[in-house]
């Protein structure tokens, strides 16, 4: 959500729009009665609650965006932060840095995040360096048959297609057998999962 700043320019420009000297002007239909004669007592909301409360009062509507299309499309919230932090030149590319004094800012980033995830999860170990989604599903299944050494893995089918092609390409050449577990609802199946 980008931050409009109504500026003391911006302010003057629309005044000028609609034909009004000044703002006093601009409200002088409104009768001084019903006119508010102290600060809006409205509490702050952080912008995940502003757009809950938006999506809350959009229910009421009709809805026609519906979307069925599945394969990771689907709405999710990012924070406006993300924009900003993704557009700094350490993070606009997903390429593992190879020259260490090239790219010491994400280096730095990202052993900082996987600290941190450390510390939240309280796992001994994160993993912040996979290029995407699929490549990290990939990267799993890897870790599933090296540590386990078995080679059948379960795989959801409700987990992206793309996602499922990047795996079966990583594993191409090894002797791996990736065992779909059906749907139920658009859900995973647990009584499958659990046969």
């Amino acid at each position: 959500m980008s931050f409009i700043p109504n500026t003391d320019d911006d302010r003057r420009r629309m005044l000028e729009a609609v034909g009004a000297a000044s703002f006093d002007e601009l409200i002088s239909v409104i009768p001084e009665e019903l006119r508010l004669k102290r600060p809006l007592d409205i509490e702050g909301l952080s912008e995940m609650e502003v757009l809950a409360e938006i999506r809350r009062l959009a229910e009421k509507n009709h809805r026609v965006d519906a979307c069925f299309a599945g394969g990771g499309v689907y709405d999710h919230f990012v924070p406006a932060a993300v924009q900003a932090i993704i557009s700094r030149p350490e993070f606009l590319t997903a390429y593992t840095p190879y020259q260490p004094e090239v790219a010491q800012g994400t280096l730095q980033v990202t052993y900082e995040y996987q600290t941190h995830i450390c510390r939240l999860t309280g796992m001994d170990v994160a993993n912040a360096s996979m290029y995407d989604g699929a490549s990290a599903a990939a990267e799993a299944v890897a870790l599933a048959v090296n540590v386990t050494r078995r080679n059948r893995v379960l795989v959801a089918e409700a987990l992206n297609p793309m996602f499922r092609n990047v795996i079966k390409t990583y594993h191409s050449g090894r002797d791996v057998e990736l065992v779909s577990i059906p749907m139920q609802n658009g859900l995973t199946d647990l009584s499958q999962l659990e046969s």
